[in-house]
C-alpha cells in the first residue's frame, strides 16, 4: 500500500488547486493551511522553485473522531495534499494515505477511521 494517492492533471497549476478544494470541500474538508513552497523558498533562501504548495485539508468531524480515539493523532493531521507542477509542466495532486500515517501511532482504535478516511481520499483523486 502507498503513502499516498495521486493523479497527473491536464489543467494548469491554479487551476488544479481550485478544482481540488472544490472537491475536498464536497467531501467536508477545508483548507486551513496552505505553504507555497516556491514562494518560501524564493523569500527565504533567494532559490528559484518549480510551483509546489502543500493544502492541510481538514474535516473538522474527521478530526474529533481521530482525536477522540488518541491524543497523539495530532502530530498527523491536517491531511496534506501536495500540488506541484515538474520540470516538463505536467501538475501533479497527491493525497497522504491516512491508513499508512496513522499505522506509527500503533493505535488498533484508528485503524477503521483511517480507511474511512482514505476511501474518502481516495474519492477526491478519482474526480480529479
Amino acid at each position: 500500500m502507498k503513502a499516498y494517492f495521486s493523479k497527473l492533471m491536464t489543467t494548469g497549476f491554479e487551476e488544479t488547486i481550485q478544482i481540488v478544494t472544490e472537491i475536498l470541500k464536497e467531501q467536508g474538508f477545508g483548507i486551513i493551511t496552505e505553504i507555497d513552497v516556491k514562494e518560501t523558498f524564493k523569500k527565504k533562501i533567494d532559490v528559484n522553485f518549480r510551483p509546489y504548495k502543500i493544502l492541510g485539508a481538514c474535516n473538522p468531524n474527521f478530526a474529533f473522531k481521530a482525536l477522540s480515539k488518541d491524543d497523539k493523532v495530532g502530530i498527523m493531521l491536517p491531511c496534506n495534499v501536495i500540488v506541484q507542477q515538474h520540470e516538463n509542466g505536467e501538475v501533479e495532486v497527491m493525497i497522504v494515505n491516512p491508513e499508512i500515517s496513522v499505522k506509527a501511532l500503533k493505535n488498533p482504535a484508528l485503524e477503521d477511521f483511517a480507511c474511512e478516511v482514505s476511501g474518502v481520499m481516495r474519492k477526491v483523486i478519482a474526480r480529479l
